[in-house]
């Protein structure tokens, strides 16, 4: 299915460093249509942070997004995911002199970088040093169930920079928590010096009905389309916040 080469495209950058990221400067759109179909872009820049910089490191967790094919069948392990767990094995054996923990830090970013451009929805990634990647990720789809970009599989770890949440009453909810610097994501370690670099813009483009928004400029409506846009820095303390009402769902005969 797409939601499952999503969910694997989004998951290995976290797979394969085990860090914390966060947005710097980008412009981010996710358009969501009343009939389900939706599509989302980010570009612009990402910074790292090795979590055991924060916590002594992470384990290794089982995956809990299966990928398949668009007809849903199960597909083999790419030479690529293969890539991700070889890279993070020896990551794990990394050196003690701080110099050569940082050569291998390095290392191992740009081979994130070098895997990323091979997937699903990476226009393009490219890792330019210091903890920063430069990203042009876009997907379209479907929402059958619930959107996260970033997503981090190990359940310890999950701070996606948004959450599109499809509820049982034909509505969604949008919430973008990578977006904005609250006091629930400083809890985490590395956040509160990374907000800092926040700096972006994200629109909400709908044709569905808004139910409810936290943007106290509300939405601009052009054609029979409404557009919200949230601006991010580091004093942006409200995650941008959306409920939106869809059409009901087919009935399946």
């Amino acid at each position: 299915m797409l939601i499952g080469r999503i969910g694997f495209a989004i998951a290995a950058p976290l797979l394969l460093l085990g860090c914390l990221l966060t947005p710097g400067k980008f412009v981010s759109t996710l358009s969501i249509n009343a009939d389900r179909s939706f599509s989302f872009t980010y570009r612009g820049e990402v910074y790292a942070n090795d979590m055991e910089d924060g916590i002594g490191g992470l384990g290794n967790g089982g995956d809990s997004i299966g990928e398949g094919d668009e007809n849903g069948d199960a597909e083999p392990a790419s030479e690529t995911q293969a890539s991700f767990s070889n890279t993070a094995m020896q990551a794990d054996a990394a050196p003690a002199r701080p110099e050569d923990k940082k050569r291998a830090t390095e290392a191992k970013r740009r081979a994130m970088a070098e895997a990323l451009s091979k997937e699903a929805g990476y226009r393009s990634v490219s890792y330019v040093g210091d903890g920063k990647f430069l990203i042009d990720y876009a997907i379209s789809g479907v929402l059958t169930h619930s959107f996260l970009y970033p997503f981090n599989v190990d359940a310890e770890i999950a701070l996606p920079f948004l959450v599109v949440e499809v509820r049982a009453n034909d509505s969604v909810r949008v919430r973008a928590p990578g977006f904005a610097n609250d006091s629930d994501s400083k809890s985490m370690p590395g956040k509160p010096d990374m907000a800092s670099k926040l700096d972006g813009v994200f629109t909400l483009d709908t044709n569905a009905e808004i139910v409810s928004q936290n943007n106290e400029d509300g939405a601009t409506v052009v054609g029979g389309r409404k557009t919200i846009r949230w601006r991010a820095t580091p004093l942006t303390k409200d995650a941008p916040s959306a409920v939106l009402k869809l059409a009901p769902r087919a009935a399946t005969p």
